[in-house]
């Protein structure tokens, strides 16, 4: 059996066992206040229950079906891509330059 002074003397006792139990107790470390972090946002999460209303209701309101029947009557024929202004330029300007050479073909 080793002795004492054998263990001290040996590297991987000196320094591999307390570095192994610094990362694997770390891991646990981290992982509690990972969890108090996430605890703290979910209560600063919580909704004022009219506003919270409103919110599901939107969120229930927009259908699929709903917004496909919307798009499915639009024309997509006529359309033509306008790109926007480049740094430096007036948008104005040439929103309008490009709303000029956009006349419809009759």
């Amino acid at each position: 059996m080793l002795s004492l002074k054998a263990l001290q003397k040996n590297k991987t006792f000196r320094y591999g066992v307390p570095m192994l139990l610094l990362v694997v107790g770390s891991s646990f470390g981290l992982r509690e206040f990972a969890q108090i972090r996430y605890d703290a946002q979910k209560l600063n999460k919580k909704l004022d229950p009219s506003l919270a209303a409103k919110v599901n209701m939107e969120k229930q309101s927009v259908m699929l079906e709903e917004e496909f029947e919307k798009m499915k009557d639009v024309n997509l024929d006529d359309w033509k891509n306008i790109r926007g202004p480049r740094p430096g330029e007036n948008s104005r300007e040439y929103q309008e330059q490009q709303r000029m050479r956009r006349t419809p073909e009759s």
